[in-house]
């Protein structure tokens, strides 16, 4: 929040300068202060922290993509397509330290806010598709890594989904998973 207070006077008091000089005179000052003015400006549509760590994933360091993202205090402040990035990405790298209800709900809120592209909506959706599995919810499993692969235009994520699909034939669906924990777990038959 003090962050974002220090951007907005910043903002204002380069304006205000650049305004000065070109009103008084002072042309070369007035189009040199310009550009400080604009990358000022562009700081409120775009996250310092959030390019930093999307530039991370790309590399494929994803320690520092996470020390990035949790180091965003404030997200509620940023545009609505940003917060729903940042809610993504938390859930996605902190999975095991949210734990699966938390990071289903980060990324439940992340579609319906929005994401820009339909590739980060696959990734989105097979993600979920996985905690659904995993929590023993195999329809809605099914569900969502069918719209993963109608997002996925690019086909980048074919190989991942159709290995998750395959995993989900085999898997046992929540039903089984209860008789199972009822039964004292699976008995083996003895051989002859």
């Amino acid at each position: 929040m003090i962050g974002f207070i220090i951007r907005c006077l910043l903002a204002v008091g380069m304006l205000g300068s650049t305004v000065a000089l070109f009103y008084t005179g002072y042309w070369g000052w007035g189009i040199t202060l310009i550009f400080p003015t604009l990358v000022v400006g562009f700081s409120f549509f775009r996250n310092e922290k959030m390019i930093l760590a999307l530039n991370a994933m790309r590399t494929g360091d994803t320690d520092k993509a996470k020390n990035y993202v949790n180091r965003i205090s404030a997200p509620q402040f940023l545009p609505k397509k940003q917060h729903a990035y940042v809610l993504f990405l938390k859930a996605v790298l902190n999975t095991q330290e949210l734990g699966f209800a938390q990071s289903e709900g980060l990324l439940r809120k992340a579609i319906s806010m929005g994401l820009r592209t339909g590739q980060d909506n696959a990734v989105a959706r097979m993600h979920l598709a996985g905690i659904c599995a995993q929590t023993g919810r195999k329809k809605e499993a099914v569900t969502l890594l069918a719209e993963a692969k109608k997002l996925d235009s690019s086909g980048m994520m074919k190989d991942q989904i159709n290995q998750m699909q395959d995993q989900l034939r085999t898997a046992p669906s929540k039903n089984q998973m209860r008789m199972a924990q009822m039964q004292g777990g699976r008995r083996k038959t003895p051989r002859r």
